[in-house]
């Protein structure tokens, strides 16, 4: 008798490490009937062939959004305590006050964080959105979808969004096992995780510690670590082209070597376009010196601003842009969708560049893949004056101290020092990669290409018990 598996995706971040990869066919291999239980406006039935109910009541009690946002400066000042720390404050964003109803969600946020930023306090608010989001229509709506479709599991792809919580309610509720996949490697210490599954699938042992650090109403036997699907990609031989072949596609020119920058989006890298623009200043003067150097420019998938676009003008001779193929479903953020053919592009990118410039990103861990560097910039722009966010505060993140030390990335700590670096590592006199190896490992784990295969051991062992 065939099983079902529930995957849930409240938003479009899991559809890249469950229904792109091999993950599909390896749980129905197993003899999984997979049904998407699918809360985004991806069409997966239309587009990929895979079964889905889709959840088109998206109501979230008026109320949740402000305890949830409440609930994180919480947890983050209860860690900041806890920890003896100043930096889980920094992953705050400014609230709005603008118009009656942002102000009065905001005021009745800051009324919330200054009453109950306690352990005590933290519980509150917990048990509070869990009882908002029994009451509404959405919980019982969902509910009746699983009453109906009867999964051994729900397991969700992204323990972050408010649009979570009420499925994963009606299932715990309705005695059916719910997981749920720490998708990044930041969200932990960042206190983003709103659900509370049964069990959690993490990335590492490293990340293990952090969920129970940070998450102490969770047991050790609840977690199971199993990598993540993010990088099985790039240890796929056959999705590499030549280099003839990758070059022509994109109309590069086979003399040059090219330099990979991959840009952040607006929040992280706010002045991303001024570091791309340092960047091919160095490669002039380095083409001078007798190098052969052009840049591809990867943007951020969720990046649609212009800001890049006078910088690309104007270095039009050592940049080509190469987009990630990725396509919008919606219109936020979490609604521009991933596809199959640009985990090869990427991995191409990876493979038939020399390194990577990038501010704070994970495409370290996709660069060590292929044994490139990956130059991290921190340095101040002269640009950046009062409201625009210094990059430098990325560094200070706790995930950076999974770092076995300052050598796991190439790091630029002044714009005069980077076209020094870039020759180096162009000449084989400067690599992150034996220690970036190592950070790698101790992030991702040490079997990155059998993470969608513990991923379904896992699921196997909690549908049996």
């Amino acid at each position: 008798m065939s099983k079902k598996a529930f995957i849930f995706l409240p938003d479009g971040v899991g559809l890249r490490n469950f229904a792109l990869t091999n993950f599909n066919a390896i749980g129905t291999a197993l003899g999984y009937e997979i049904v998407y239980w699918n809360n985004t406006p991806f069409k997966i039935k239309e587009e990929l062939g895979y079964d889905e109910v889709n959840i088109t009541n998206h109501q979230l009690h008026p109320w949740t959004t402000v305890y949830t946002r409440a609930r994180k400066r919480c947890e983050l000042n209860v860690f900041d305590k806890k920890f003896n720390e100043t930096v889980y404050n920094t992953y705050n964003f400014p609230q709005s006050y603008k118009g009656i109803k942002n102000i009065i969600k905001s005021l009745n946020v800051d009324f919330l964080v200054v009453t109950k930023s306690t352990e005590k306090g933290v519980e509150s608010i917990r048990t509070k959105i869990k009882k908002l989001e029994r009451s509404t229509s959405k919980y019982e709506y969902c509910k009746k979808q699983l009453q109906e479709h009867k999964p051994d599991i729900v397991f969700c792809t992204n323990p972050r969004p408010t649009q979570a919580i009420a499925p994963i309610l009606a299932a715990q509720d309705l005695g059916i096992p719910t997981a749920s996949f720490i998708f990044s490697w930041d969200n932990l210490p960042k206190a983003t995780t709103l659900i509370e599954p049964d069990f959690y699938f993490v990335w590492s042992d490293y990340m293990k510690k952090e969920l129970l650090q940070y998450c102490p109403y969770v047991k050790p036997e609840q977690v199971l670590v199993t990598g993540t699907p993010q990088f099985e990609s790039h240890f796929d031989t056959s999705l590499l082209q030549s280099k003839e072949d990758f070059y022509k596609t994109h109309s590069l020119d086979l003399e040059k070597k090219y330099i990979c920058f991959s840009g952040d989006d607006i929040v992280t890298s706010p002045l991303d376009q001024y570091y791309l623009e340092d960047l091919a200043i160095s490669v002039r003067e380095l083409n001078q010196q007798g190098y052969n150097l052009s840049i591809i420019y990867r943007k951020c998938p969720v990046d649609f601003t212009d800001r890049y676009d006078a910088v690309l003008q104007k270095y039009q001779n050592v940049i080509v842009s190469i987009d990630p193929l990725w396509r919008p479903v919606g219109t936020s953020w979490n609604e521009i969708m991933p596809t199959k053919e640009d985990f090869a592009l990427q991995a191409n990118i990876c493979h038939h560049t020399e390194f990577v410039g990038n501010i704070a990103s994970s495409m370290v861990f996709d660069f060590v893949a292929h044994d490139k560097s990956c130059l991290f910039f921190d340095y101040e722009q002269p640009q950046l004056q009062k409201g625009i966010r210094d990059i430098g505060q990325n560094y200070k993140y706790i995930h950076f101290r999974s770092m076995p030390n300052k050598e796991a990335a190439l790091f630029v700590y002044d714009k005069k020092e980077l076209t020094a670096i870039v020759k180096d590592i162009l000449d084989g006199n400067k690599s992150n990669v034996p220690v970036g190896k190592k950070w790698f490992d101790v992030v991702v784990g040490t079997e990155p290409t059998k993470a969608s295969e513990k991923i379904w051991n896992g699921i196997n062992s909690i549908v049996k018990k």
